[in-house]
Formats: C-alpha cells, structure tokens, sequence
C-alpha cells in the first residue's frame, strides 16, 4: 500500500512538472540592460541594471577595434539599453548577445 502510494506521488510530481495537469505558466525572461559603456585600447566594458560588468574584447567587433577613441565614445542606448548604437561606425550591438 504505501508503495503504490509513493508511486501515485511520483507520477503527480512529474505530470505537474512536465505541465500535463491542465495548467500552463507563463514565463517571460527579459536580458538586463545596459547603464554604463566605455572603453579601453583592447576591450569594451559595460554595467548592466542588475548591477553585474561584463567584459567584451574589441576584436570581437573589428569596426570597434579599428575605430578612433572619439569614434567609439560617440554611441548611444537603443531601447532603453537593449542595444549600443553607433552611428558613425553603422555598428549596433545587442546586450542579450553578448550575454
């Protein structure tokens, strides 16, 4: 009897897990966004609003790396900084893809 029990619990648990009891969730994810962006001669750093810092090196992006100091300090926030933008270099960088 009480396996057939802890059966019966075991089977629940992986219907609830798997979304088979008739409920669905709804789960939305959404990237941080940037806050903060500059640049040294070999890398680009950046501040997110969940206040982690990441790292890119600039040969990921040889238009950056190739760029002046004036050229890579004239960008701005896309969508509320979802992305970079610069125009000068028609470069536009996504956040999440750096992730």
């Amino acid at each position: 009897m009480r396996l057939a029990k802890l059966f019966q619990m075991r089977k629940f648990n992986q219907l609830s897990a798997n979304g088979q009891n008739g409920m669905s969730v709804l789960q939305i994810t959404k990237s941080s966004n940037a806050v903060d962006i500059w640049f040294d001669d070999i890398k680009m750093y950046l501040i997110l609003d969940d206040g982690r810092e990441l790292t890119v090196p600039l040969n990921w992006f040889p238009s950056l790396r190739d760029a002046t100091h004036e050229q890579r300090n004239k960008w701005r926030f896309i969508g509320d900084g979802e992305g970079i933008h610069w125009t000068d270099l028609d470069e536009d960088i996504l956040v999440e893809g750096l992730l």
